[in-house]
C-alpha cells in the first residue's frame, strides 16, 4: 500500500480544512511527497493547535476562508485550477451539533455542495475525495461492520448530516460530475487518534488534556466500543484513493471504508486505561455519571473492500497508535520542536508503509 511520491509530485491539490487536526497531518505529509498544496479553512479550532505547532504554513499556500461561502470558494479553486481537491472540513464534533445544528448542517451538507459546485465549475480537476466519517451509517449497534452498501442514517445532528454529505456526493457525482470525466469518492473513517488533536469533547484530548495539567480524568462514557485507529492509517486510504481514482474514475469513484483491524475496536475504558498506563505519574480516570446527549455505544466498519481493491491496510494496531500519541503529547509538554516531531513520526509511519 505504498504510497507514490512520484504520482504526487507537482500535483496541485486544493484540501478543504487544512487547519484541523486531520487536515493539518494531510497538509503536512502532501508537502513531504512532492505535492503543491493550496488549504482552504477557517482559522484552527483551538488553542494550542497542530496547524500552529507543526508550521504547517510553510507547507502550503494557505487561505482563509468558510466553505459555506460558495463565491469566495470559488474564485479560490477556479484561481488555483487543482488537479485533486480533498475536502475535509467540517463540524466533526456529536456534542457540539446538538449545540448547533444549523451550523452542523449547512457546515457538512451545504459546504459540501459548495465544494462540489465549485470542483465542477473549475477547469482540470481530475479527482475528488469527500472525507465524511464511519457515523454516516444508521447505526443499529450492530455487532458486525458496515459495509459501503448499508444505509445512511444518524440518530444526531452530526451523524445524519455525514449521511447527507454521503447522498450529497452521491447524487453529484452521479448528475454532473461523472459525465464531465471527474472522479468522485467518499472515504468513511474511524475515531482517529494521534498528536496534535485538542477538539473538546474527543476522548483523547479529554484524557491528555488533564494529564497535562495535573488534574482528574473524568470520562462519559466508558463502555462505548469504537473502532480507534491512529491518524496517519486513513490519511494513507485518502491518498491511495485519489491515485486510484486518476487512473480509473470507473472502478473507484464510489464509498469508501478505512477502519481498523477487527481487534481494535475497544471501549473507551480500555482506551483510557492504555493512555493512562502509557502516561505514569500515578494517573488514573473516573467516570461522569451526568446526563449526556445520546452518543452510539457500538460502531464498527468492514473495510474489506477498500483491503481487497486498494490494497490499503491499517499498519497501526491501537496500542501502537496510543503509544505515538502520548509520545507526541509528551514531546509537547517538555518544549520540543513539534513540526520535528509531527515529521518524525510521519516520516516513521511511511517506511512502515512501504514494507
Amino acid at each position: 500500500m505504498a504510497i507514490d511520491s512520484t504520482f504526487w509530485t507537482g500535483k496541485r491539490v486544493f484540501l478543504t480544512g487544512h487547519t484541523g487536526f486531520k487536515g493539518a497531518w494531510l497538509a503536512l505529509w502532501l508537502q513531504r511527497l512532492g505535492a503543491d498544496v493550496t488549504g482552504y479553512a477557517l482559522a484552527p479550532p483551538s488553542e494550542p493547535n497542530l496547524f500552529t505547532l507543526s508550521q504547517v504554513a510553510q507547507a502550503v499556500r494557505s487561505l482563509t476562508g468558510d466553505i459555506r461561502d460558495l463565491r469566495p470558494l470559488q474564485s479560490a479553486m477556479t484561481a488555483q485550477r487543482p488537479d485533486i481537491v480533498i475536502h475535509m472540513a467540517a463540524q466533526s464534533l456529536v456534542r457540539a451539533s446538538y449545540a448547533d445544528p444549523i451550523g452542523t448542517y449547512s457546515t457538512n451538507v451545504m459546504g459540501t455542495v459548495n465544494v462540489l459546485e465549485a470542483a465542477r465549475a473549475a477547469d482540470g480537476v481530475k479527482a475528488i475525495v469527500v472525507v465524511t466519517s464511519d457515523k454516516c451509517y444508521d447505526n443499529k449497534e450492530q455487532a458486525a461492520g458496515y459495509r459501503e452498501q448499508d444505509p445512511m442514517g444518524g440518530s444526531d445532528p452530526y451523524s445524519s448530516s455525514k449521511g447527507c454529505t454521503e447522498l450529497v456526493t452521491m447524487a453529484y457525482r452521479r448528475s454532473f460530475l461523472a459525465s464531465q470525466r471527474v472522479a468522485v469518492a467518499s472515504a468513511r473513517a474511524g475515531n482517529v487518534i494521534g498528536g496534535g488533536d485538542w477538539a473538546a469533547d474527543r476522548l483523547i484530548p479529554d484524557v491528555v488534556n488533564p494529564l497535562m495539567q495535573n488534574k482528574p480524568v473524568i470520562i462519559r462514557n466508558p463502555h462505548s466500543i469504537r473502532p480507534w485507529q491512529h491518524v496517519l492509517d486513513p490519511l494513507a486510504g485518502y491518498l491511495l484513493l485519489a491515485e486510484k481514482l486518476c487512473g480509473d474514475a470507473d472502478k473507484f469513484a464510489d464509498a469508501w471504508n478505512f477502519g481498523p483491524n477487527e481487534e481494535d475496536a475497544k471501549p473507551v475504558s480500555w482506551v483510557v486505561d492504555t493512555v493512562t498506563r502509557l502516561w505514569g505519574q500515578g494517573a488514573n480516570w473516573t467516570t461522569d455519571d451526568r446526563t449526556h446527549p445520546h452518543e452510539a455505544r457500538y460502531l464498527k466498519l468492514n473495510s474489506g473492500k477498500a483491503r481487497q481493491s486498494l490494497q490499503w491496510a491499517p499498519k497501526l494496531a491501537v496500542t501502537t497508535a496510543l503509544e505515538w500519541t502520548v509520545e507526541w503529547y509528551k514531546a509537547y509538554q517538555n518544549g520540543a520542536n513539534m513540526r520535528d516531531t509531527t515529521l518524525a513520526q510521519l516520516e516513521r509511519y511511511q517506511r512502515l508503509s512501504s514494507t
